[in-house]
């Protein structure tokens, strides 16, 4: 796979040698209805800080560079063309133009300029994303961070056709688009979307600003685009970010574009902000779904400031970038009053902070300021730890120093760095200045270390139940076996919430919070002593800091049975995270997991909270529960499900949920009875809807259980011949329990490279079914046969796909970890596969101990 893997090294020698002024790019993609190759010609501008004569190189990935000009001068590409880069050997100057003609290659893998054609309108749509290093598959760049530069677009595009770009777009002439410059900024920011986009405008308005605002989407489904929604929660980020970052939005409009077969959530280019399309809802969702949407879309808008205006030099601070949009996203959430989701910091200790503690418990853990050598590092490092840990630690940082004290470091930061390059040393620079707090130790313990740690409390109580001595113990448990670094104890600033019953609403309330630093291994708490003791103590409530926390043994009897009780969703959720922890530490067995979420999850109002329960009973039952008590938990759980479905108030949230996990665990022909009854409409529940999305579950198990094949997918096709009618065919035929679904399926993927992304995504998801153990065994050997040709031949993003979906995960055994071992000694794999497959194989060894822990538990 072409794309020599850039340096850290070599990324510092070039911005030391050149000063990058501008590009003027031209792409002629008027053939895009046809796909193939397009014209790409680019002029760069730059300057050599060294003498005459110095040499350097320029990067690009494409099939063909017919011309390469350097200060007038002929270039034979045959000669300094070669891989994914264009050398320029010794003939440098002060000032320099150089002059690139290519043929590049549109994609169907989400990386560069992908291409995509509407199966409802056969219509082409193309979007360009460039993050990390694929801007060099369009026009040729010097492809870092750092070297930032003016961009102007000139496209070409077919009749009809709308072009957007970072800049405002202007009137076209004979179907050429030209753009004017933007600010200086970096290429992995840039973009380009190109097609017949349907669109709907707006503006934001205030105190005498004017920002022009477009929402984009394909016409198939204008029809679903909820643009008023989407307009509202980006008023409110609009006016949220420029009043706490006391510096003016930085570009001159804001599009957001709903884009098919996108890899990530959404991503931050300048100006013209992409979001996948399943974001536009086609059938009923949960308001999770939608609070998940606008995360994401504060989550862009953040990265304006923080990411586009103020860039990290290196990828080594590409936490800081990804941390900060996601802290200042929740935290813009949770201060509107107005908002949908004021609740939204339990949402972010519900979801990102579990994923967090998840990532942390890997042996690929790494300090949250991770070491990033090369691009190789930085395309496998988009985690846990780079998102959701930093963002807690950040989160942390602001209770530290003060929410005041922070917000003016920032705007101090933003001022003094427009438009530059930062590193992390100038944003705790600036925050030392405004909060008076010296933060390199702190950065030290928090940011340049690994590992989690975890806070238990230590209580003795007189006879009467008082309190005659509270601590803390902070432990830094061993880190997993590979990770490099030591065990930390690390300064904490938490709260601890005392709780207790109350009689008449029968709800556990908070009484009295302290708040208070925690450091060291045993950190008294005096303020506690001489009060009565509480029913529960609740250690880091509000969430404030990052570590696991446990309850004492008092605190842990009252809410095993009152856990749904608690008034607020935060607490609640703390403690469900705590229990989901225990369980995939082997403290808590899988089966007694379950009876706690069927004793609390009735009461629990948050229907994020539910949802997320719902995925991890299923993953306790299927991965943690000792196999011969895996069916029974099984039927236990369905049995529930279908009970709480048909218990839910009709057109609820929590019956779309239920219906969808009665869906993912329906196994005996009764239920499959039901399913198939609520598909053909001969059964209906109160309220449910069984749309397209929800039509689609049903199919899909009922083709995993082996009722459905073919004809049945076929024919639930025909009703929805979309672009997601495709990913759910092609999933519902991979799970199918057959040796021939299973060989079809890996084929696909395996043997071809000519899936697109999404709809390998789909197969990989169909295939692996954790109830299908027997038939998918023999593909744990192929894995390992093919998964380091895979990452050798396909894109990054493909080859992720593959070596993290297909790893046989659900075969939990000794012998999945020897055969994991073997290869991993014998193929020698780089280091970016090979962290992929040691995390694989933790899941692994993680299940197979917390598997152990519930047969004892059971005998």
């Amino acid at each position: 796979m072409p794309g020599t893997n850039l340096t850290r090294e070599e990324a510092q020698q070039r911005a030391q040698l050149l000063a990058v002024d501008s590009y003027e790019i031209e792409l002629d993609l008027s053939g895009a209805q046809e796909g193939g190759t397009y014209r790409s010609v680019t002029t760069v501008r730059f300057d050599v800080t060294a003498e005459n004569g110095a040499g350097s190189f320029i990067d690009l990935v494409a099939p063909a560079v017919h011309e390469v000009t350097l200060n007038g001068d002929s270039l034979d590409p045959a000669e300094v063309f070669a891989d994914s880069r264009i050398a320029l050997p010794g003939l440098l100057q002060g000032r320099n133009i150089l002059r690139v003609v290519a043929d590049c290659a549109y994609t169907n893998t989400g990386e560069g300029l992908h291409r995509f054609v509407d199966p409802v309108d056969d219509q082409a749509y193309l979007y360009t994303q460039f993050e990390v290093p694929d801007a060099r598959r369009v026009f040729a760049s010097f492809e870092q961070p750092d070297l930032k530069a003016t961009f102007q677009f000139t496209v070409r595009a077919p009749e009809g056709w709308t072009v957007i770009s970072n800049s405002p777009t202007p009137e076209p002439q004979d179907n050429v688009w030209t753009f004017e410059p933007t600010p200086r900024i970096s290429s992995y920011i840039t973009a380009l979307i190109v097609g017949p986009y349907h669109s709907v405008h707006s503006v934001y308005e205030k105190d005498g600003q004017s920002v022009p605002l477009g929402i984009y989407c394909r016409p198939s489904l204008a029809e679903y685009l909820d643009s008023d929604a989407i307009f509202e929660v980006t008023r409110q980020g609009f006016e949220w970010f420029q009043e706490k970052f006391d510096y003016a939005y930085p570009f001159e409009k804001y599009d957001q574009l709903f884009v098919p077969e996108f890899n990530a959530g959404a991503m931050e280019n300048a100006g013209a902000v992409t979001i996948r399309d399943q974001y536009v809802f086609r059938s009923k969702v949960t308001d999770a779904a939608y609070e998940v949407r606008a995360e994401t879309i504060l989550h862009e808008l953040a990265h304006m400031w923080f990411g586009d205006l103020v860039t990290m030099e290196w990828w080594n601070d590409l936490w800081l970038n990804e941390s900060f949009a996601t802290y200042t996203s929740v935290a813009c959430q949770a201060a509107h009053s107005e908002s949908r989701w004021p609740h939204s910091w339990t949402t972010f200790a519900n979801s990102m902070k579990t994923w967090a503690y998840r990532q942390d418990q890997l042996p690929s853990t790494h300090p949250i300021m991770a070491e990033i050598n090369d691009l190789d590092d930085v395309l496998v490092n988009f985690d846990g730890i780079t998102y959701a840990k930093g963002a807690s630690v950040l989160k942390q940082l602001v209770a530290y120093v003060g929410e005041d004290e922070f917000f003016r470091g920032v705007q101090a930061y933003f001022k003094a760095h427009a438009f530059g390059n930062t590193r992390l040393s100038d944003l705790l620079g600036a925050l030392e200045e405004t909060s008076g707090r010296d933060l390199k130790s702190w950065s030290k313990a928090w940011l340049e270390t690994a590992g989690i740690n975890v806070l238990r409390p230590e209580i003795e109580t007189d006879t009467e139940g008082v309190v005659t001595s509270f601590a803390i113990r902070q432990e830094a448990p061993a880190l997993p076996a590979g990770a490099k670094g030591e065990p930390t104890l690390r300064p904490h600033r938490i709260a601890v919430g005392l709780y207790e019953l109350d009689d008449a609403s029968g709800k556990l309330v908070r009484e009295e919070r302290v708040e208070l630093d925690v450091d060291g291994e045993l950190t008294a708490v005096p303020q506690l002593v001489g009060k009565r003791r509480p029913a529960v103590i609740l250690l880091n409530d509000d969430d404030l800091s990052y570590a696991k926390v446990r309850l004492d043994e008092q605190s842990l009897a009252v809410v095993t049975e009152h856990l749904g009780d608690f008034q607020s969703s935060l607490p609640r959720a703390l403690c469900w995270a705590s229990a989901w922890d225990m369980t995939r530490d082997a403290e808590l067995a899988a089966r007694d997991y379950l009876s706690l979420v069927l004793s609390g999850i009735g009461k629990e109002s948050d229907i994020g909270v539910v949802q997320s329960l719902h995925r991890q009973v299923k993953l306790a039952i299927d991965l943690y529960a000792d196999p011969a008590a895996r069916e029974a938990l099984l039927a236990r759980w369905t049995d529930a499900t279908l009970a709480h479905l048909r218990a839910a108030a009709p057109g609820s949230d929590h019956q779309l949920a239920w219906a969808r996990a009665f869906a993912a665990t329906a196994r005996t022909p009764e239920q499959l009875d039901v399913l198939d009854a609520l598909l053909d409409g001969s059964q209906t529940v109160e309220g449910l809807v069984v749309d397209t999305e929800l039509r689609w579950s049903f199919v899909q198990r009922l083709a995993a259980v082996g009722r459905f094949d073919e004809a049945e997918i076929a024919n639930e096709y025909d009703r929805d011949r979309t672009a997601a009618g495709e990913r759910h065919a092609a999933t519902a035929r991979a799970s199918r329990p057959t040796e021939e679904a299973k060989a079809e399926a890996w084929a696909s993927v395996v043997d071809s490279d000519k899936l697109p992304n999404a709809v390998q995504e789909a197969v990989i998801a169909g295939f692996v079914q954790t109830d299908q153990r027997e038939v998918l065994a023999p593909y744990a050997d192929r894995y390992f046969d093919v998964v380091k040709d895979i990452w050798g031949s396909r894109s990054h993003e493909m080859a992720q796909q593959i070596a993290v979906g297909l790893y046989p995960t659900v075969q939990v055994s000794q012998e999945t970890l020897d055969k994991t071992d073997s290869w991993l000694t014998a193929a020698g794999p780089n280091a970016a596969l090979k962290r992929l497959v040691s995390e694989s194989r933790a899941g692994v060894e993680r299940a197979l101990r917390a598997q152990q822990a519930d047969a004892a538990a059971g005998r």
